[in-house]
């Protein structure tokens, strides 16, 4: 484990875990890894090793501070009706994620037209209001017991910008927190702009088990490619 966050005067602006490749080539494929709310930098890079060895991994830590060791992208209330987020966060984050991509060319090399994202719940999210948004700069998504946010959808890029965007989505059946009904709720509107999502769902809660991640790791190895 490599902690990359103090290396240069030019470092990014998030916080940052390094796994690096496990396979040497000049330019690898990069998956940046993004926890759920609350969570930390730590918690999805305890998958790190497991995770494809042609790949640099980069595991984030969510810009927002809600305490000790305790990060997120934006602040979220679970109502009865559903949740409810701070749109102004959410926005911001966005725009924070696509900045870190273009930080980390200053101090790591990888290929940047094979960039990834990785995310669980809130993690996944942002996934999709990062790739959606700016598909050029994402090659492929995988959402993990997330949902797609109904604020992002406008800006959405046009169906001929995001043809060529990968996306793999898994859910639990028995989701408690984020409700399996969001992922296909999101399948459905991926396939309406013309994509056409890997989706997996698991008789599980809001979790990632080793089926979801063997699964992931090997979309990871086809669509790396």
């Amino acid at each position: 484990m490599t902690d990359k966050t103090d290396k240069t005067d030019q470092k990014p602006s998030l916080h940052y875990l390094v796994r690096p490749p496990k396979v040497k080539t000049e330019k690898p494929p990069l998956i940046i890894l993004m926890h759920g709310v609350g969570s930390n930098e730590q918690n999805m890079f305890s998958f790190a090793n497991a995770l494809p060895d042609q790949f640099l991994v980069v595991s984030a830590r969510g810009p927002l501070v809600l305490g000790q060791n305790s990060f997120a992208s934006f602040q979220v209330k679970f109502t009865p009706q559903g949740s409810v987020i701070n749109e102004e966060q959410a926005e911001s984050s966005r725009k924070d994620i696509l900045k870190f991509i273009e930080d980390l060319k200053n101090v790591e090399d990888f290929d940047e037209n094979k960039v990834f994202l990785m995310g669980f719940s809130q993690g996944g999210i942002m996934s999709y209001s990062v790739a959606l948004t700016e598909p050029e700069k994402i090659k492929g998504i995988a959402v993990m017991s997330g949902r797609l946010l109904p604020e992002v959808k406008p800006l959405v890029a046009t169906e001929n910008r995001l043809k060529k965007l990968k996306i793999f989505v898994s859910h639990g059946t028995q989701d408690s927190v984020l409700k399996f009904q969001y992922a296909l709720d999101a399948v459905d509107y991926l396939q309406v702009k013309g994509l056409h999502p890997e989706f997996h769902q698991y008789q599980e809660d809001h979790t990632i088990n080793q089926q979801m991640l063997n699964d992931v790791v090997t979309w990871l190895s086809e669509s790396e490619k």
